[in-house]
């Protein structure tokens, strides 16, 4: 079974992740880590963090779609979450992979942004890990804007998306009360 966990920057996929792996016992992989071991570590690397997050998507894609594959040959179960999971590559994987997948993807409103960017989204980001904030990407006009192309992309392929409103804690017991509801199935199948 491989959970993944896809969104916008800052929406609470890490916490998520920690969470879900406290509680399944279930590893997690950021993105994000790879990405940056790339960036780091390999002199072929043709991208850096600063590019476009289609490029980055382009460039990352194959290789979480090729490590989701291996786990789910391997029947090992993981985590992976990350701002580089396309909704629209979601559905290309063959049905037997498909019926090992749990995909979810979190966004928050235009009001929920407008209302909570600073004390709500900006406070929270680095929970888990220490970010930067890259004030062209992390700004209130930006993020509505990524939020909303997720939840279109999200609502054209068929991707479960949960949109935050109005209270992030109570929603999102939502967002993980699916996720139990989806594990509990794929672990009896």
């Amino acid at each position: 079974m491989v959970i993944l966990i896809g969104g916008v920057s800052c929406t609470g996929k890490t916490v998520m992740a920690q969470n879900l792996l406290e509680k399944y016992k279930i590893p997690y992989l950021s993105i994000d880590h790879i990405k940056m071991g790339l960036i780091r570590g390999s002199k072929y690397c043709d991208f850096s963090a600063t590019d476009d997050d289609n490029e980055l998507t382009y460039k990352l894609w194959p290789i979480i779609k090729g490590i989701i594959m291996t786990n789910i040959e391997n029947g090992q179960h993981i985590i992976i979450e990350g701002c580089y999971l396309p909704p629209e590559y979601i559905s290309d994987f063959e049905p037997n992979y498909l019926k090992q997948i749990i995909a979810v993807y979190i966004g928050f409103s235009k009001n929920y942004i407008e209302k909570h960017f600073n004390s709500g989204i900006l406070e929270h980001r680095s929970e888990i890990e220490q970010k930067e904030i890259d004030a062209d990407y992390v700004n209130k006009d930006n993020f509505i804007k990524l939020h909303s192309q997720v939840k279109e992309l999200c609502k054209k392929n068929n991707a479960k998306f949960f949109e935050i409103n109005n209270d992030y804690v109570v929603e999102m017991s939502n967002v993980y009360k699916w996720i139990d509801g989806q594990v509990k199935t794929k672990l009896q199948s």
